[in-house]
């Protein structure tokens, strides 16, 4: 099971109906953005971090070893905003490297994007620490989303582990055969083990298309899903933050 997962699985929010969690981090989400940059984006992130690590309880270091790697790329992303591709005469200034030159406007925009998609990634994450897939998917169906794609998903989604699985033991092995023991038979090592993944899951599809089919499939997947109840005091409460962070940008943007 991924770290996400079974963060989501122990969460203090996992009884806590999704409506109201997405209630709370979509409008989350939507104030990242929608409103302006600065101051909205440093509140939105600082009200998802204080509703994380406050009552919903996410580890800091889970959320912190999940984050890393897309900061990091949102962060390497926004180095190409910094500079301007064959801008003519005049429209940037600093040195200049050939076709590329400094662009003046390039680290307002780089700020700009990089607060917003922090911001962004925080809402999404905290859904994802509170809330398991399992939980979500067969709720789907209900606000009209078609069942074989929801269907689709939740196939891929736990394949997924299975696969991951197959990975982890078919590099075990090949790792005790000191098929990673220089670069040539790396290469050769991870060939091998996507020939395999592709092989194996490709024959799993099948043996699940079959047993699905002798069991009388008929287009749809009854699941039993966990009667949680929605209250809606709940969702107006989860509705107040993100109307609560709105009003404190547009009041703290005015101000300043």
């Amino acid at each position: 099971m991924l770290a996400i997962d079974a963060a989501a699985y122990r969460s203090p929010w996992r009884d806590v109906h999704p409506a109201v969690k997405g209630t709370l981090f979509g409008g989350l989400l939507l104030c990242a953005l929608v409103l302006p940059a600065w101051p909205g984006a440093v509140i939105t992130a600082a009200a998802a971090l204080a509703v994380a690590f406050g009552p919903a309880g996410v580890d800091p270091r889970a959320f912190a070893r999940a984050a890393w790697a897309p900061l990091l790329f949102v962060l390497t992303g926004s180095v190409a905003l910094l500079f301007s591709v064959g801008a003519p005469d005049g429209a940037a200034t600093g040195p200049a490297l050939g076709p590329v030159a400094w662009d003046p406007d390039g680290l307002a925009r780089a700020a700009e994007i990089v607060a917003r998609a922090t911001a962004a990634l925080m809402c999404q994450l905290l859904f994802a620490f509170t809330t398991p897939l399992a939980d979500l998917l067969p709720r789907l169906t209900r606000i009209g989303l078609p069942t074989a794609l929801v269907e689709m998903v939740a196939l891929i989604y736990r394949m997924l582990f299975v696969t991951l699985d197959t990975a982890r033991r078919i590099g075990t092995g090949q790792a005790g055969r000191l098929g990673y023991a220089s670069r040539r038979a790396w290469i050769r090592s991870v060939g091998s083990l996507g020939a395999a993944l592709f092989i194996r899951s490709y024959d799993r599809a099948q043996r699940m298309q079959r047993g699905l089919e002798c069991r009388g499939y008929t287009g749809e997947l009854t699941v039993l899903v966990d009667d949680l109840p929605l209250r809606p005091r709940a969702v107006l409460a989860a509705a107040a933050v993100p109307v609560l962070v709105a009003t404190s940008t547009l009041v703290l943007g005015a101000w300043l």
